[in-house]
């Protein structure tokens, strides 16, 4: 039987992960077994923090909308704010009403006094 040369095939697949791991601190970022699982860790951690920062997000427009909706002006809260949108077909996501609520308040204003009558 002849002799096979493996090649480079191993050590690329180990520069690929410490490539990846090189902003890891100590043994996480010089030992392959180490780097290995911390890369899994990583990944891991990061496709399960995707989907947390949507909730985090929407939960953050959701607390500014009701915050600007119960000071003097706008009489009621969140919730009927939202419901009454969708009874006068006003579509407007969470994240463009939290916008308006910082930059423009007059404008929300407007858009609840639009709902009320």
């Amino acid at each position: 039987m002849t002799r096979v040369k493996r090649g480079y095939i191993a050590r690329r697949r180990r520069t690929k992960i410490r490539l990846f791991a090189s902003t890891f601190i100590g043994a996480h970022s010089r030992l392959t077994r180490m780097a290995t699982q911390q890369k899994m860790r990583a990944l891991v951690s990061s496709h399960r923090d995707r989907g947390r920062q949507k909730r985090d997000f929407r939960r953050l427009w959701i607390t500014r909308i009701n915050a600007i909706t119960r000071e003097k002006g706008v009489f009621y809260s969140y919730s009927r704010l939202i419901h009454n949108m969708y009874k006068k077909q006003l579509l407007l996501n969470r994240k463009i009403l939290a916008q308006i609520a910082i930059s423009n308040k007059n404008c929300l204003y407007m858009i609840s006094n639009k709902i009320l009558k």
